[in-house]
């Protein structure tokens, strides 16, 4: 590999206002972030791991989001859009991963302000101060940050920013199958047998399902989608067999409220409930997953249930147990984490999943998301750490605070407002699955 050093080294001064913010990741609120900058005049340089925007999103694009485009359009990006004679969808209307994409991130990562400042293909591989490791305090403020970058073809670089801006989500970073939070053991076996949440069921993925038997673990929002998707498909493909397996007696977050602001949210945990009343889904509760199996064609999964040994025997196994961050290319970076969800000190017992769901969540900004480490946030899917509840309205918020107290407008930073759709689901013990916006 050939290391380029793309700003040279030099001593602390007012070079930090001559530096850009650096966003990490050009999904919906790493975009939403540098439309922020962009309105306050704030240079920006944005850089994406994927090919193209929102590389996250197009893997689940054919998930059909329940918050209908009201809530998934930032202010800052929608202004810069109109201006551009950009029509905004109806607002009333759920759109899918792929128009959320087509019909807004696309054209919003294509305005010449933006797209001239995002980089494709490369990956943040580490983050640090200039110089200094996390053990070094004198000046550490007023040093700048330096970014190791990599990308496609193996090329690393480093730049240098005045603030950092993280937000390169979780989805990527799945929670493993076992109850333990480690792999289970025996998974590097069976790894052609286990796929990732949210699969192309009834599209793309159809002949890997049609005919088998597949095991749905996890008792959040991506199960549910994928639960119904596997139901569909068994109504047209003989043999096609769905049982959904979950760590807790109850899937409370998938139960639904009448009172629910998004109908289609409160229509996942009811379309679930018939399902399985109707023998469609066979459910397996209580079930702690300690080991996995290779079987002639299948994978055993291998455990206890309500205190004895267990095992379940399936084809297929679709890991919809939620996510986490990776904090790995953070290790020199001062972070204030919550030893529980992993998410902002002053932020976790805001959105704690045995006490808030996605609509109970509080207002919250920069005060929220602040770590020891001056000008450095975690934004977004990954700010929430290992909790379930994220909307995307929030992460708007949360970036609109944030680049707001870059700029020194404290005002309207710790003016933080936030209207969520009421939800009476999200509250439970078992933090597997998420709330997709």
């Amino acid at each position: 590999m050939t290391l380029l050093t793309l700003t040279p080294r030099t001593a602390v001064s007012d070079r930090l206002t001559t530096l850009p913010v650096v966003v990490i990741g050009a999904g919906p609120v790493g975009l939403a972030a540098a439309a922020h900058l962009v309105e306050r005049g704030i240079d920006v340089f944005v850089v994406e791991a994927g090919e193209r925007p929102a590389a996250s999103v197009r893997l689940w694009g054919h998930t059909r989001l329940f918050s209908p485009w009201r809530y998934l359009i930032d202010p800052a990006a929608r202004r810069l859009l109109e201006a551009s004679g950009w029509t905004e969808p109806d607002p009333e209307t759920m759109p899918t991963g792929a128009e959320l994409v087509a019909d807004y991130l696309e054209p919003l990562a294509a305005l010449p302000e933006i797209g001239s400042r995002i980089r494709y293909g490369t990956r943040v591989v580490a983050v640090a101060r200039e110089g200094m490791d996390r053990t070094r305090s004198a000046g550490r403020e007023q040093t700048p940050f330096l970014l190791r970058l990599d990308t496609v073809d193996n090329a690393v670089s480093e730049i240098t920013a005045r603030a950092v801006i993280d937000a390169s989500g979780t989805y990527t970073t799945p929670n493993p199958l076992a109850s333990s939070g480690w792999e289970p053991s025996g998974a590097g076996v069976v790894q052609d047998r286990i796929t990732h949440a949210l699969p192309d069921v009834n599209g793309l993925e159809r002949s890997r399902f049609a005919g088998r038997h597949t095991t749905v673990v996890g008792a959040g929002h991506s199960a549910a989608n994928t639960l119904i998707a596997l139901a569909e498909l068994a109504e047209h493909e003989p043999d096609t067999r769905v049982t959904w397996l979950i760590r807790n007696p109850t899937a409370v977050r998938v139960s639904s409220s009448p009172d629910d602001d998004l109908p289609a949210r409160a229509g996942l945990g009811a379309r679930i409930d018939q399902l399985v009343a109707s023998g469609a889904i066979t459910k397996v509760d209580a079930f702690e997953i300690g080991a996995v199996e290779a079987l002639t064609d299948g994978v055993r999964l291998i455990g206890m249930r309500r205190g004895e040994p267990a095992a379940h025997d399936t084809d297929l196994v679709v890991s919809a147990t939620g996510f986490r961050p990776d904090l790995g290319m953070l290790r020199e970076i001062r972070l204030d984490l919550d030893a529980i969800v992993e998410a902002p000190r002053r932020l976790a017992p805001l959105i704690d999943p045995n006490v808030h769901s996605c609509g109970t969540v509080e207002p919250h900004g920069f005060e929220e998301l602040r770590h020891p480490e001056p000008g450095f946030f975690v934004v977004g899917m990954k700010s929430y750490g290992r909790a379930p509840t994220f909307l995307l309205a929030t992460g708007y918020e949360q970036v609109r605070s944030v680049v707001a107290w870059l700029d020194g407008d404290m005002r309207a930073a710790t003016a933080v407002q936030l209207e969520l759709p009421a939800t009476g689901v999200c509250s439970t013990g078992d933090a597997s699955g998420s709330c997709c916006s």
